[in-house]
């Protein structure tokens, strides 16, 4: 059995954490020069709010050229 704690959404990747004393995920995305972080009660939530931390971040570049 392999275990990957990365997440990958239009070319950007991402981490993935667990936090046992809050019972939560989290993670951040890799290779960027803001820090932008994200975290779900489900995998599915993570996923979710990866994509949406991504998108936030690409539209924030984009606004600021």
């Amino acid at each position: 059995m392999s275990m990957n704690n990365t997440m990958h959404y239009k070319r950007y990747f991402g981490t993935v954490e667990y936090s046992d004393e809050d019972k939560i995920l989290f993670g951040k995305i890799i290779g960027i020069r803001s820090l932008v972080s994200y975290e779900g009660n489900s995998i599915k939530s993570l996923q979710q709010n990866f994509q949406a931390a991504v998108d936030d971040y690409l539209q924030t570049c984009a606004e600021e050229n």
